[in-house]
C-alpha cells in the first residue's frame, strides 16, 4: 500500500477524500432510508418515480433503463412491480412498436412523498451552516460535481432523484447539467 503522505496532496488529500467518502455514503444511506420510507418503494423503483415525476415525459422501458443504470430485463421487474403496486400504467409509445410508462396519480403522490423526504433530509443535513458558509459550499460542491460528471462515463444518471427546479437548471445553475453540456458539446 503506498504511503498517502507521498501522494499528491498527502495526508491532507488523503482525509479530505476519506471525509469526502463518508459523508456521501452516510448521506446516501440516510436520504435513501428517508425515500424508501416515504414511498414504500425499494431505492430503484423511488428513483424511477422521482425521473418520471420530474424529467421523463411518457419514457419508453428503454429509456428508463438507461436513466436508473437498469438491464433491460431488470427495468421490466421494476415496471412490473410499479404497475402491480398502481403507481404506473404502459400505454401506447410514441412509434406505435413501443411501449410508454405513466405515472398514475398514486405513483405521482408516492414521487412527491419521496422527493418532500429526500429534501428535508438533505436541508436537516444542511441546518448547522451559516448562510456564508452555505454559499461556500455550494460553490465547492459544484466544482466536486462538474469532476465527477466529467469522468463519468455510464451507468446510471447523477441526476436520477434530483429536483430540477431546486438545483437551479433552468437557470442554467445546475453544476451536473452545465458539467455535462460542456463534455458533450459539439465542437463547432
Amino acid at each position: 500500500m503506498a504511503d498517502s503522505s507521498r501522494q499528491p496532496g498527502g495526508e491532507a488529500s488523503a482525509h479530505q477524500a476519506n471525509v469526502l467518502g463518508a459523508l456521501a455514503l452516510a448521506i446516501a444511506d440516510q436520504t435513501e432510508q428517508a425515500v424508501v420510507a416515504a414511498t414504500g418503494q425499494s431505492v430503484t423503483a423511488a428513483a424511477a418515480l422521482s425521473a418520471l415525476s420530474e424529467f421523463l415525459d411518457r419514457p419508453t422501458l428503454d429509456q428508463i433503463r438507461r436513466v436508473l443504470g437498469l438491464t433491460p430485463s431488470g427495468a421490466v421487474r421494476l415496471i412490473d412491480r410499479l404497475a402491480e403496486a398502481g403507481l404506473v400504467t404502459r400505454g401506447p409509445g410514441a412509434d406505435g412498436r413501443t411501449r410508454s410508462v405513466i405515472l398514475t396519480d398514486a405513483g405521482r403522490r408516492a414521487a412527491e412523498a419521496g422527493a418532500a423526504a429526500r429534501l428535508i433530509y438533505l436541508r436537516d443535513s444542511l441546518a448547522t451552516l451559516t448562510v456564508a458558509e452555505r454559499e461556500t459550499l455550494d460553490h465547492l460542491l459544484g466544482r466536486v460535481i462538474a469532476a465527477v460528471v466529467d469522468r463519468k462515463d455510464g451507468g446510471a444518471w447523477i441526476c436520477r432523484q434530483c429536483d430540477l427546479t431546486g438545483c437551479g437548471r433552468s437557470s442554467g445553475r445546475c453544476p451536473a447539467m452545465n458539467a455535462a453540456t460542456a463534455k458533450y458539446a459539439q465542437p463547432t
